[in-house]
């Protein structure tokens, strides 16, 4: 019998059998902490823009505002395992906490590109440890038969932030100012700093592990992910592998991941033990992570782009529309729950991947003039499907990991995740860059004025306009079809790139036969 398959000893039980109110108080604390964490991700993407006038930053500057979190969070979210075993869950939690809170202070205070930059990189490294931290304390401390439960609330914090964060940011920048997208983490951060070193108490720390800390295998792992995060995060803008930078960074990452994984697998005590992945349900719950990154960040984005930049609507406006995914993820959390306890996880994976697929294609068949009513079906198909595809990954790739592998693992599952986001996003605007320059160029073709359509249209508009603009009543007439070309232009582009993230998904729900039945405790 496999590893994956086997029945568990009973030293692989979670250790506390009866939880009590402590220990709930303590790990909901936590997740606050969490989705603090991810919320920043996205906070700060609906006011770039207002960002880039505080601090009089350029436009190819201000971007590094969210890449320079993203950045480092990635380098941390793996480290985060070595760290909990060295330190505790309840000391790195606490660390992470107060460090978050005060570079978030730090943050708000920023007076240049420089200073921003710097305080958001140290924000976002810090602060990624509480998030693998919450995945991994979740399976030490809770029996089986309250897995469910906890599952739920981690996918609804999880899934949330992300479709929370561009809408929250947007309303908090033009109801006071970009500062405050910074300050709110201050009060709950304070509160989840010492809430913590007060209620957890989960594990010990192992300081002998410190005597053979890896710090060539950190370098290596940080070269690795840093570079391949600026690379995926900056080629899109840049035109990839023609710009020097990400030329050079790309060939950086490829080397140091080599490297890295050379290292791994001969250090005495390495960072990061990729042995995990030997685990067939790990590592194919973490691909599986992946995919979900993909469709979690992917439609976030594109959904308020079609939104703001085709039906021209304010941050309020698309945060009414983005409420459907949430409301829906509500609703299917105690539903999700319920069949993870009773039916085969498999099961109820394939229905949340199929409806996942279902929702990002239905949500493809967009028109100029697409609104609430148009987006409600595919945006409520996709929010009841996201708890159902959360909670059978999470479970399947770390539910039967035995204690001392679940820190690590937690670490590589939730790196998946966040590079399945900014992978996916960079495919995404890579995608958006190539499929409107080929629309555009298949309806300028049609645009031709030996065709007596396109003259008749031109001569009713210049007609109407004759009187209306002086002197230039075809210039305007002209003017009126390049603004209608473009709108098409987009419209074609987004439902592309939504058609793909739903083929990404239906590929997930062919590989789902390699995934193996889960032995029942």
């Amino acid at each position: 019998m496999s590893a994956s398959t086997a029945p568990q000893s009973p030293a692989h039980h979670p250790p506390v059998k009866h939880v009590g109110v402590r220990e709930w108080a303590g790990f909901m604390v936590m997740v606050v902490g969490m989705f603090m964490a991810i919320l920043d991700i996205q906070i700060v993407s609906s006011s770039l823009s207002e960002i880039q006038a505080g601090l009089s930053a350029s436009s190819d500057e201000i971007s590094w505002v969210q890449t320079s979190y993203l950045i480092a969070e990635v380098i941390m979210i793996p480290l985060s395992g070595f760290l909990s075993r060295l330190l505790s869950t309840r000391v790195l939690f606490t660390l992470s906490a107060a460090g978050f809170t005060l570079m978030s202070l730090a943050c708000s205070f920023a007076d240049s590109m420089g200073s921003m930059v710097f305080f958001r990189a140290l924000q976002g490294f810090i602060g990624g440890a509480m998030i693998p931290t919450v995945f991994a304390t979740s399976f030490m401390i809770f029996p089986m038969d309250k897995r469910p439960v906890v599952s739920v609330m981690i996918g609804l914090v999880a899934t949330m932030a992300p479709t929370l964060g561009p809408t929250l940011g947007g309303w908090i920048t033009d109801n006071f100012s970009w500062h405050w997208l910074f300050l709110i983490n201050v009060a709950p951060g304070l509160f989840v700093t010492i809430a913590v070193w007060l209620l957890v108490n989960v594990d010990k720390g192992d300081r002998t592990l410190a005597k053979g800390f890896d710090w060539i295998g950190l370098l290596l792992m940080a070269l690795f992910l840093g570079g391949l995060e600026y690379v995926v995060e900056q080629g899109p803008h840049n035109d990839w592998f023609s710009d020097d930078s990400i030329f050079t960074f790309a060939i950086i990452s490829a080397i140091s991941s080599l490297l890295f994984t050379w290292r791994v697998l001969v250090a005495v005590n390495p960072i990061v033990e990729l042995r995990a992945f030997t685990n067939r349900n790990f590592a194919l719950g973490s691909f599986y992570s992946f995919i979900l990154g993909i469709g979690l960040y992917g439609s976030v984005y594109i959904l308020p782009l079609f939104l703001s930049q085709v039906r021209n609507l304010d941050a309020f406006q698309i945060g009414e529309i983005m409420f459907v995914t949430g409301a829906f993820q509500f609703m299917s959390a105690p539903i999700a729950g319920a069949l993870s306890k009773h039916v085969d996880l498999r099961i109820v994976m394939f229905f949340g991947l199929s409806l996942f697929a279902l929702g990002l294609w239905e949500n493809s068949l967009l028109t100029a003039d697409s609104d609430f009513n148009e987006l409600l079906l595919p945006q409520a198909l996709r929010g009841f499907s996201l708890m159902l595809c959360f909670i059978p990954i999470n479970t399947l790739a770390l539910g039967l990991l035995p204690p001392d592998k679940l820190k690590n693992a937690s670490g590589l599952y939730n790196l998946m995740r966040n590079l399945g986001g900014a992978i996916g996003m960079a495919w995404i605007n890579t995608m958006i860059q190539d499929r409107a320059t080929l629309h555009l160029d298949r309806l300028g073709d049609q645009i031709n004025l030996s065709r007596p359509e396109v003259q008749l249209f031109i001569d009713n508009l210049s007609a109407h306009f004759d009187g209306l603009v002086a002197n230039a009543p075809d210039s305007a007439a002209m003017a009126v079809i390049m603004r209608i070309v473009t709108r098409e232009v987009e419209v074609l582009t987004y439902s592309d790139c939504l058609q793909a993230m739903a083929g990404v998904f239906a590929f997930g729900v062919l590989c789902m036969p390699l995934l193996r039945r889960p032995a029942q405790r």
